[in-house]
C-alpha cells in the first residue's frame, strides 16, 4: 500500500524514475486524478441533501480528517505557515475554506450533480483570467476569449430553462455555484502565491476552516447531526471529503499549481463535468436534460480552448 511522505519537499532533488519526466508531464498526472476526486465531491454535494449529515458535519469531516492525518508534517511546518502574507493566506482560507464549502453544498441540495460538476469547476478559467487581468497580467485574447465565450455560452444553456418560468430555488444554487467558482478560482490564485509545499498548503486552508467550522457548531449557529448520523454516511463522506477531497485532491492540486501554473490548473474542469454526468446517472439516478447534454459540452470545450497555451508559454509558467 503507498503512503504519503509528509516530509517537506521543496528542496529534495529530483532522483529515480522522476528524472526523465517533464514537470508539466507530472503536473498534468496530479491533475488527472484530482479530476476523479473533483468528480466524487461534486455527487457528494447532491448526495448531501438526502444524507443523515448536515453541511456542518460534512466541513468537520472534509476540514478535519487532513489536519489528524497531517499533524506531526504541519508542527513541522508550522513557522512557515505562520509565515505566510496575510492576502495571501486569506485567498486560501476563503477561496477552498468555509465559505466555498458551504456554497457549493447549500448549491449543490438545490440542483444538482451535473449542475455542481460543471458549474464549480468549468467556471473557474473565466474567474482565474478575470483575477488575473486584475492583477496586470494582461487580458484573455486570442483562443482564451473563444474559449470563454463557449464556457459563459454553456452556463446559459444550463439555466436558459429554469429562468421561464422561473425557478427561483434552482437559480438559487446556480448563484451559490458560480460563487464558490469564484472562490475556487480565488484560492487557485491565492496557492501560486505561497512559499509552501502542498503540505503545508493543506494546513493553511484547514487549520482555520476547521476553527470556524467548528466555532459555528459549537455555538450553534450552524446545526449538526453528527450525534445520530448513520455511520454509512460518516463513512462515506470522511473517505470522499476528508480523505479524498481534503487529502489526496489537496496535495495533488497544490502539487500541480506549483508545476504547471494556476491557468493550466484549471483544465481539469474540462473534464470533470463530464465525468460527473456520466456517474451521475447510475450513482444517483440523475437523467441528463437537455439543458445539460448542450451545456456540459459547451463548457468542457470551453475550458479546453481557455487553457490551450503556446508552447513557448509553458515553460514559463512552470
Amino acid at each position: 500500500m503507498a503512503t504519503i511522505d509528509t516530509r517537506d519537499t521543496r528542496s529534495t532533488p529530483v532522483r529515480g524514475a522522476d528524472r526523465g519526466r517533464s514537470p508539466q508531464a507530472v503536473g498534468m498526472a496530479a491533475l488527472l486524478l484530482t479530476v476523479t476526486i473533483w468528480a466524487a465531491f461534486a455527487l457528494s454535494a447532491r448526495a448531501l441533501s438526502s444524507s443523515t449529515l448536515l453541511p456542518a458535519d460534512a466541513a468537520l469531516l472534509r476540514y478535519g480528517l487532513p489536519l489528524l492525518v497531517l499533524a506531526p508534517a504541519l508542527w513541522r511546518r508550522r513557522r512557515a505557515i505562520a509565515a505566510v502574507r496575510p492576502a495571501a493566506a486569506l485567498k486560501v482560507a476563503c477561496g477552498a475554506g468555509v465559505p466555498f464549502f458551504l456554497a457549493a453544498m447549500q448549491g449543490g441540495s438545490l440542483t444538482s450533480a451535473a449542475f455542481v460538476g460543471s458549474l464549480v469547476p468549468g467556471m473557474v478559467p473565466l474567474f482565474v483570467a478575470g483575477l488575473m487581468a486584475a492583477n496586470g497580467r494582461g487580458l484573455p485574447r486570442g483562443g482564451q476569449v473563444a474559449g470563454l465565450a463557449l464556457i459563459a455560452a454553456g452556463v446559459l444553456a444550463l439555466v436558459w430553462r429554469y429562468v421561464v418560468p422561473v425557478d427561483g430555488d434552482v437559480l438559487a444554487g446556480a448563484g451559490l455555484l458560480l460563487v464558490a467558482s469564484g472562490l475556487w478560482a480565488l484560492y487557485t490564485v491565492g496557492l501560486k502565491e505561497v512559499e509552501l509545499d502542498p503540505v503545508g498548503s493543506i494546513g493553511l486552508l484547514c487549520l482555520p476552516s476547521f476553527a470556524v467550522i467548528a466555532l459555528l457548531a459549537l455555538t450553534g449557529v450552524l446545526p449538526t447531526g453528527m450525534a445520530h448520523a448513520a455511520g454509512s454516511d460518516i463513512l462515506l463522506f470522511l473517505v470522499v471529503q476528508g480523505f479524498g477531497v481534503g487529502l489526496c485532491a489537496g496535495l495533488l492540486y497544490a502539487f500541480a499549481i506549483r508545476r504547471v501554473g494556476a491557468e493550466r490548473s484549471s483544465v481539469v474542469g474540462s473534464l470533470s463535468p463530464v465525468l460527473v454526468v456520466l456517474l451521475a446517472v447510475p450513482l444517483l439516478g440523475e437523467s441528463p436534460t437537455t439543458a445539460v447534454l448542450v451545456g456540459v459540452p459547451l463548457i468542457t470545450a470551453g475550458v479546453a480552448l481557455a487553457n490551450r497555451r503556446p508552447r513557448t508559454k509553458v515553460s514559463a509558467d512552470a
